[in-house]
């Protein structure tokens, strides 16, 4: 099933790091599944991916090689797998992967390009990021997560991704211009720093807007921007101010 009949179906609701969640945890069997056991569960949601709209080869190859569960806490890792949004501590939570696959493809990260994410959470989007991309640079407001995020990168070997604890809404300009800019968290309107560190022919993702909100993809060309909005999503604000 296509991503326009699940709209029209209304089936498609896209959470992402820094909505609360309502639902308590499902319980677990009590034992973890193995490192095998979970790469099976991914194998199975990368497919599903792929039959709702998700049609890039690189992008569900990085879905693939990244190990989800690794960003989940413990006590929700049994769930890792599912396409479903999950806490990560913060009032924040790691998002559903479809919404992941989504805004990367729409990135269209090539190779040897460097990126922004604003809204690092536990990594996750990062990590993806960063199976594409030569650099990836990504802003945490909460200085906990950001911690963590990057403490679990280095970890797990991801040399090209650095975190900074910051205010997303100024970007990261010791390293602009950026390829593509993927944003994670809802601001009213496009941050202005923002499309100024996007390079000439780079995409930028972003959720925009207050209680209705759409995804916005835009595009930046020699003599301004193009704005195109597709899906509807469901977003948290996107905290910290920009300078006025």
């Amino acid at each position: 099933m296509n991503v326009a009949i699940w709209l029209m179906l209304g089936l498609l609701v896209f959470p992402l790091p820094g909505c609360r969640s309502q639902s308590p945890p499902q319980q677990s069997s009590g034992r973890e599944a193995s490192d095998e056991e979970f790469a099976h569960q991914r194998r199975e949601l990368v497919e599903q991916l792929r039959s709702e709209g998700i049609k890039s080869q690189g992008v569900l190859n990085a879905l693939l090689k990244v190990p989800r569960h690794k960003f989940v806490p413990a006590s929700y890792r049994h769930l890792s797998y599912q396409n479903r949004p999950l806490p990560i501590g913060q009032d924040q939570t790691i998002s559903q992967p479809f919404i992941v696959g989504y805004m990367t493809e729409a990135a269209e990260i090539a190779s040897g390009e460097r990126v922004l994410e604003i809204g690092t959470g536990s990594g996750y989007q990062a990590a993806v990021l960063g199976e594409l991309a030569k650099e990836v640079y990504t802003i945490e407001i909460i200085p906990e997560l950001a911690a963590g995020a990057r403490a679990l990168l280095q970890e797990m070997g991801y040399k090209n991704v650095q975190v900074r604890t910051g205010n997303g809404y100024e970007g990261w300009t010791e390293h602009a211009p950026f390829d593509a800019i993927v944003v994670t968290a809802a601001p009213d309107e496009v941050p202005k720093a923002l499309v100024e560190q996007l390079a000439v022919r780079g995409k930028m993702i972003v959720p925009v807007g207050t209680d209705y909100q759409q995804m916005v993809v835009i595009t930046k060309t020699e003599s301004g921007v193009v704005e195109r909005r597709t899906i509807p999503v469901a977003f948290v604000p996107m905290t910290g101010k920009p300078k006025p």
